[in-house]
């Protein structure tokens, strides 16, 4: 019985990273504007030119050019918990930013939910741990999407914000070494990767890997980081956040920290809800605030 059921996920397995059947891949909206926030289905380059990244894009009235917001998801390296994600939307924090008069993407990265295909952020098991790798590889998915969306009308081209969640925040972490030009700002919730190693909370896979990953990652850094993680987060509880954010800053890279009062249940899925937004509402105008006035002093 067990061969059996081993032998029958097999199938499903190959389908979810076997490549598209169809190598025409059409980029760009996919349906009409809806609500809330003119909410449209796009998609968007991936590093695999034959699977476009499924994305959603919110926005204000009027034509723009509008600032753009990317937000970028959390992750999981199992397998199946990435075929079965819904669709990310991220509503309320997406709501907060388009109220401040950006156009907000959340684009799905390859290997989650329905976009599928390759997972190339694979960071790998704990003894071989290639946490930098895995963070410019999220880095360069979330690039395509921001650079495409900067070539339409109704975007502005520079000035752009980056917001990463757990391994989005990880990655973003990554584009801090971006063109301060295009990205003025990067907000990571409680990045990090390998949090509730084998489904534990608060154990990390190879934390002290993931120390030089993030110091190795802020030799890089240009751009301002604002690391907001929850006091009840159970992935990188704020003790161990406020390391990753000293290994970075000591990198080189500039971080601004702050640990968030206990949302919800869980705390690591905060920004998921209206209340963390709520919660972190005041950092977020902060980190908005002074990426504006940073570019209005830019000669």
């Amino acid at each position: 019985m067990r061969l059996f059921n081993a032998l029958s996920v097999l199938p499903l397995l190959f389908l979810l990273n076997a490549p598209p059947l169809c190598a025409q891949v059409t980029l760009g909206s996919s349906g009409a504007e809806g609500e809330p926030f003119r909410r449209q289905e796009w998609r968007v380059p991936s590093p695999d030119t034959d699977t476009a990244a499924l994305a959603l894009l919110f926005r204000p009235p009027g034509t723009g050019p509008f600032r753009l917001a990317v937000i970028a998801h959390a992750s999981t390296q199992n397998v199946l918990r990435r075929a079965q994600m819904p669709q990310p939307e991220y509503r309320a924090l997406a709501a907060f930013l388009v109220a401040r008069g950006f156009a907000v993407l959340v684009p799905e990265r390859l290997g989650h939910g329905a976009t599928g295909g390759r997972y190339v952020e694979d960071q790998g098991g704990c003894d071989e741990a290639d946490y930098a790798r895995s963070a410019r590889a999220t880095a360069d998915e979330i690039s395509r999407a921001l650079e495409f969306l900067q070539k339409q009308d109704f975007v502005r081209k520079d000035a752009a914000v980056v917001i990463g969640h757990s391994a989005g925040g990880w990655g973003a972490l990554a584009l801090a070494g971006a063109d301060p030009k295009m990205i003025s700002a990067i907000i990571a919730f409680a990045p990090g990767r390998g949090g509730h190693a084998n489904d534990e909370a608060n154990r990390i896979c190879a934390p002290q890997t993931l120390l030089a990953a993030a110091a190795e990652l802020g030799k890089a850094a240009r751009i301002p980081v604002t690391w907001l993680v929850a006091a009840n987060d159970s992935y990188f509880a704020p003790a161990f956040s406020q390391k990753l954010a000293d290994a970075f800053r000591g990198g080189g890279g500039k971080v601004d920290f702050r640990t968030i009062p206990a949302v919800g249940g869980e705390g690591h899925w905060m920004i998921e809800l209206e209340a963390g937004v709520k919660a972190t509402g005041g950092a977020l105008d902060a980190a908005l605030n002074q990426a504006r006035s940073a570019r209005s002093n830019r000669p």
